[in-house]
């Protein structure tokens, strides 16, 4: 194999002629900063991270000023990106570095982890990137160049599996440029060691590489076993007053979607005119029940399930402030949907013209 210092160098060679070296988390490459570029890259690609996080520091500079924000301000700004549990962690922990850090991040990995949203991989991204401390990282890019590097088989998402390439991954750090080794180690993963097509004769440690000696490079790392995703359907009720606002309900705090708005949900159609009865009787009189608009589903798919989601359309309805008394309801215009964390396909079927499913 090729001996430690060597992989590292020749990555780092590698990196400084093709690497990312203007990304904005780079300039100034600070502990927030880093933060909340890793958990924003979460299984999320640069180039659709990069005007979020511009648009997040600009309205969030720092720990405190996420820890005192609002939920509502801190998942708008998120909203689009997906995968809101992210935000929540982050935003918790932030409030937790503030109770406990002085509203810094712990340079300290034990202190990290304890903190929600933050794995070993993240944590050691911040200490690597933020202070340059000898901290391996083990994303999905990185498995996969080390999977395929050292001919490792089966599913990386195995403990077992995980745990050798954690064992492969300390081997190889580097004693200085911790900061750049660890974006090296990114970039090279998904620009070149990437998961379809690699460009392995372009690659500046092929010459060690087990898998492209052994003719492996397509078949590793070992996929996750697939299996069908269980589809589920529900029924939306986009409710839309005289003014052109539309009624707009707060999720639960847990669960899918949670904390976010979204349009009311049912089970059903039956079910949807039930939620109707039972939360905006005032608008009773003012729909027939009977008679919504239906408009072209919605697909959505989640980790572990699809969800297909039926519109009911119901417009022109009487505009109140309240509605059942119920501060989880809210009308809203639509130039105010952008101060709301909604989930993606939702704010898509709002903004869209509405397009209804021939009788």
């Amino acid at each position: 194999m090729i001996a430690r210092t060597d992989y590292a160098a020749r990555l780092l060679a590698w990196f400084d002629v093709h690497g990312r070296h203007d990304l904005p988390w780079q300039h100034p490459r600070t502990p927030y900063r880093v933060w909340l570029s890793e958990i924003m890259l979460q299984q999320t690609q640069v180039r659709v991270v990069i005007p979020y996080f511009e648009r997040f520091v600009d309205a969030l500079p720092d720990v405190r000023a996420l820890a005192n924000a609002p939920q509502d301000t801190v998942l708008a700004l998120w909203s689009g990106l997906g995968y809101y549990a992210r935000a929540r962690n982050l935003h918790a922990a932030a409030q937790r570095c503030v109770e406990l850090h002085d509203g810094d991040l712990p340079r300290d990995l034990d202190a990290l982890l304890a903190l929600p949203g933050i794995g070993r991989s993240t944590a050691g991204a911040i200490l690597s990137q933020a202070w340059g401390d000898p901290f391996p990282i083990l994303d999905g890019n990185v498995k996969r160049v080390l999977a395929r590097r050292h001919a490792v088989d089966g599913w990386p998402a195995q403990p077992k599996i995980e745990k050798q390439l954690w064992a492969i991954a300390e081997t190889l750090l580097p004693d200085t440029r911790l900061a750049d080794y660890t974006q090296a180690q990114m970039d090279f993963g998904a620009t070149l060691c990437t998961r379809h097509n690699p460009a392995c004769l372009l690659c500046p440690v092929n010459e060690d590489c087990a898998a492209f000696a052994q003719g492996r490079v397509d078949e590793l790392p070992t996929p996750r076993p697939t299996k069908a995703l269980p589809e589920r359907e529900a029924s939306l009720l986009l409710l839309e007053d005289a003014k052109g606002r539309v009624l707009l309900e707060k999720r639960p705090p847990t669960g899918i979607w949670a904390a976010l708005w979204s349009l009311p949900q049912a089970e059903d159609d039956a079910r949807a005119v039930d939620w109707l009865r039972m939360h905006a009787p005032g608008l009773i009189d003012a729909v027939d029940l009977d008679t919504p608009q239906r408009l072209l589903p919605v697909q959505h798919g989640f980790t572990h399930f699809k969800l297909r989601l039926r519109p009911l359309h119901w417009s022109g309805l009487p505009a109140r402030h309240r509605v059942g008394d119920n501060d989880r309801l809210r009308w809203v215009a639509r130039d105010e949907l952008a101060t709301l964390g909604i989930p993606a396909p939702i704010r898509t079927l709002l903004l869209a013209p509405r397009i209804a499913l021939e009788d």
